[in-house]
């Protein structure tokens, strides 16, 4: 019986000594978070000299930034700070990409798609005649304080008027969409991770919607276009930002991504082309031609300025060029195909132009169909990959579908969100042209350049070397803490230094749930389910370390550690996670309620250096040891037990016993 356990025993000792160095994961405490570590949410932004930036997550976001408590001057002018917002939904499941905002006093929180060929912001507003079945509730303007309708004598941009003196808005999109309402002032925030604060900004309350917009499951529009109803002119005239914007749109399967409010520093490979501000109210571009597989097509420059010209639109999911020029793109696209099989579209009601034989995974699609070019007027040329041209089809595997189509009787070159997946695009409207840089936009915050502070700006840090975050706090804009509950600690994660970068051990995060305690603790496995799936993380990295009943709700501390065959966690990634958690990305489902996060911390990560360890290692020894003596000793002891009775052994003849004594003596 101990000779079948002493193999086990050798075994186990081998494996503690080959996963010491790993142990400090499990081990290791979370170390307590000093004053000058901990920072509010949203303080992550860009300062330099292009001015100051929000950043705000589509849908992953993962902030890799150092941040200062500066202000930048911009001609005289000084600017706020700024938000990072997180997009949702899917370009080509829904057909746009959506943000959060918060409007009123108490906030009133709304999915708005981010549109940059709309000029006006608008809500669903509760006394709307004609609107249809939205994710959120409609604004109600009676329910907060600071809500004030437009005046038309005084304030009405649009010089349209009700009944009542108050000012309209009215808006017709090209698929024959309309709204139409009332335009008022309120608070509009932009969640936990803004910097830009509470600002008054004039907005739609949406009386009549008609079209896709009553179908669509967000709430309304934001409008990102030029005009005295931009959000971003609005925030731009309150000091508020500075004058540029970026979106990133997550890949195909992929959906998610972020917008940027505010200037960034571009990355060197991101390339510029002039944009023309007066020409219309929109992003225009000087498109001059395409090439398919590096070859140019013989396509007239002037094919691409007829009308509104060549326009960058987000709100437009595909992609849209003349006539002449669609034909010519389409069979030079064609002739690249090879051995793929043409095939009929998903909907027999258009003229698709669909191909076979692709495969399932889009990162296979170069292999199969060639790039293509936009060259702009100062020669700059931005280069498309398959996914940016093509979309999936819904009925034939390993079939996709051109996603640029022939724009009909109209000239305008409509460039929709299709083009630019997993590009990052800034607006910079200070400067008057827009940039392109490729670029996975779910891990934006992981591939864009350090940002180093301004000049003379040159951050505190504290006897850890960490950089602490400013003491002046931004507003709340997000959901609100309710008393008694402990304030958040949110801890900076370093920035790493040049060419190297920053890990934790672990994140531990304390949240509550508007859930019932006998409910939850039959449903703790489906919990941390949920949240590896939201979190894009593993099972086996999520574990509840404790939870309690608190009434209604239910407190619970979680932990996610590294996987198993690694031993720490990227610091974007963990503020990714954090960010999202903040943000209120993160769909629990109707078994857990509504969350609210209060507090997290950071697991530091420990030196893997044996010497840094000694305590473990003589551990380690201590109990290597004892293993060894109990194994050596039990060895012992079985070899005379075995041999005992050797030499010692009494002979009885079985005739001189009876049957059942012989038995016995057996």
């Amino acid at each position: 019986m101990v000779s079948a356990w002493f193999p086990l025993i050798l075994i186990a000792l081998l494996y503690l000594l080959v996963h010491l160095p790993h142990l400090n994961l499990s081990l290791s405490t979370v170390k307590p978070i000093s004053r000058s570590q901990q920072h509010s949410p949203g303080q992550l932004i860009f300062h330099s000299q292009h001015g100051a930036a929000a950043l705000l997550p589509l849908q992953f976001s993962d902030p890799n930034l150092t941040f200062s408590n500066n202000f930048d001057v911009r001609h005289g002018r000084q600017l706020g700070g700024s938000a990072r917002m997180t997009l949702h939904d899917d370009l080509l499941t829904k057909g746009y990409y959506t943000s959060r905002v918060w409007i009123g006093t108490p906030a009133q929180e709304f999915a708005l798609i981010v549109d940059t060929g709309s000029t006006v912001t608008y809500v669903p507003c509760s006394s709307c005649t004609h609107c249809g079945s939205h994710q959120d509730p409609r604004f109600a303007p009676d329910s907060s304080s600071s809500y004030q309708p437009l005046n038309c004598k005084t304030e009405c941009v649009t010089n349209q008027c009700d009944t009542k003196q108050q000012c309209k808005y009215e808006r017709q999109y090209a698929e024959m969409s309309t709204s139409s309402g009332l335009l008022g002032k309120d608070i509009m925030s932009f969640g936990n991770n803004s910097m830009i604060g509470e600002e008054h900004l004039t907005f739609g309350c949406e009386t009549i919607e008609t079209g896709d917009l009553f179908y669509q499951d967000a709430d309304g529009i934001m409008g990102l276009g030029r005009g005295p109803l931009s959000i971003v002119d609005q925030l731009v005239e309150h000091k508020a930002m500075s004058n540029s914007f970026s979106l990133c749109y997550g890949g195909m399967d992929e959906g998610g991504g972020a917008m940027i409010l505010g200037a960034i520093p571009p990355p060197p490979e991101m390339v510029f082309t002039a944009s023309e501000p007066h020409r219309s109210p929109y992003y225009n571009l000087g498109l001059k031609g395409l090439r398919v597989a590096g070859n140019p097509l013989s396509i007239d420059p002037s094919v691409f300025n007829g009308r509104f010209g060549t326009i960058l639109d987000s709100g437009t999911t595909y992609a849209y060029f003349p006539e002449k020029a669609y034909n010519v793109f389409r069979d030079a696209v064609k002739q690249q195909l090879g051995k793929l099989q043409e095939v009929a579209g998903p909907d027999p009601n258009f003229p698709d132009v669909c191909f076979a034989g692709a495969g399932n995974d889009p990162i296979d699609l170069p292999k199969h169909f060639p790039s293509v070019d936009l060259v702009f007027e100062g020669g700059e040329v931005v280069s498309l990959a398959p996914e940016n041209y093509l979309f999936r089809h819904t009925r034939v595997p390993g079939a996709y579908c051109l996603g640029i189509f022939k724009n009909g009787k109209d000239p305008t070159t409509l460039l929709g969100g299709i083009v630019v997946r997993n590009m990052l695009v800034t607006y910079d409207r200070a400067k008057d042209k827009i940039g392109f840089w490729k670029t996975k936009c779910t891990d934006l915050w992981m591939n864009l350049p350090a940002v180093v502070p301004p000049s003379g700006a040159e951050p505190i840090k504290d006897p850890n070397g960490i950089s602490p975050s400013p003491e002046r706090l931004p507003p709340s804009s997000g959901p609100k803490e309710t008393p008694g509950t402990p304030q958040s600690q949110y801890v900076p994660v370093p920035a790493p230094e040049q060419g190297a970068a920053h890990y934790v051990g672990g994140i531990e995060v304390q949240m509550i749930l508007s859930t019932n305690y006998s409910i939850f603790s039959t449903l703790t496995s489906e919990f941390l389910e949920v949240i590896a799936h939201e979190l894009d993380v593993k099972r086996s990295q999520v574990s509840i370390v404790k939870y309690k009943d608190q009434g209604r709700n239910v407190s619970v501390l979680w932990r996610i550690l590294p996987a198993a065959t690694e031993n720490q966690i990227m610091g974007t990634t963990a503020q990714s996670i954090i960010s999202r958690l903040q943000g209120h990305e993160i769909h629990l489902g109707g078994h857990f309620g509504m969350y609210e996060l209060t507090s997290w911390k950071m697991i530091p990560t420990s030196t893997r250096s044996w010497l840094s360890h000694w305590h473990l290692v003589v551990i380690a020894a201590i109990a290597a040891s004892a293993i060894a003596v109990i194994a050596v000793g039990l060895l012992v002891y079985w070899h005379l037990w075995r041999y005992r009775d050797k030499g010692r052994s009494k002979y009885v003849h079985l005739q001189t016993l009876g049957d059942e004594e012989s038995l016995e003596q057996l």
